[in-house]
């Protein structure tokens, strides 16, 4: 029997499916949170071995409210802070191209046409949830890992900790000409991939303990999935 990854009429999951989605999901869920474990830690300027004197309050991430927040003291050196930010950055920017894609799948909006003809399977067809994943046929996500790497083995390389790949957009990020916005731009950057690090994993923990995708449960209503008789609950 082929395992459906979205529930009939959104009810409970049957116990084996749930137990399937939950060990093909958590390397991904805490791989997103281990991301979003560095994404509360400041920027560059390191010298020392004490954390308050590291970093100042004005640096790139240590943002209001919390400005600087290494409540635990892993920030000890220059290299380890720079590894870290490059991490939280990167993890960050992964989380909201995911959170676009949920968004825009959520809401039907598909390619015209096959993903994979030799086995009949169209854009339209494919899930609109995290099942959605799983219906690819295995060549096809071999396909899009190996592209992946290749572009972080040759245009965008994680040994290139500044996350600065060169792309400008004209007046959108002129940091030459306006150094202020270099700063407010990077900040933004950091803090929406900090939100969008969490977001992705609440929605695929709330897809697997629910049966609904983001949009089903919105329209749905299913606000409280703890006590109000839908999902898995």
């Amino acid at each position: 029997e082929n395992v459906s990854f979205r529930p009939s009429h959104h009810k409970h999951f049957f116990v084996p499916k749930l137990l399937l989605l939950l060990t093909m999901k958590t390397a991904a869920i805490f791989a997103l949170l281990a991301g979003s474990a560095a994404a509360f830690a400041p920027s560059t300027k390191p010298e020392t071995v004490t954390s308050t004197t590291l970093f100042e309050s004005t640096d790139i991430g240590a943002t209001a409210p919390l400005g600087f927040f290494d409540p635990l003291g892993y920030i000890t050196d220059e290299s380890k802070f720079v590894r870290y930010r490059a991490v939280e950055r990167k993890h960050g920017r992964i989380a909201m191209m995911a959170m676009l894609g949920t968004f825009v799948h959520n809401n039907k909006w598909t390619f015209d046409g096959y993903v994979s003809p030799s086995n009949d399977l169209k854009f339209s067809d494919v899930d609109s949830g995290i099942g959605g994943l799983f219906q690819l046929p295995a060549a096809g996500l071999a396909q899009i890992i190996l592209v992946c790497g290749f572009i972080e083995l040759t245009w965008w390389p994680a040994t290139q900790l500044d996350g600065d790949y060169g792309v400008r957009l004209g007046k959108i990020n002129n940091w030459d000409q306006e150094p202020g916005k270099e700063i407010r731009q990077k900040n933004a950057e950091l803090n929406n991939g900090r939100a969008a690090m969490m977001a992705i994993a609440g929605v695929i923990t709330q897809e697997v303990f629910t049966g609904q995708n983001l949009a089903e449960q919105f329209s749905a209503l299913h606000v409280s999935p703890f006590g109000d008789g839908q999902g898995y609950f």
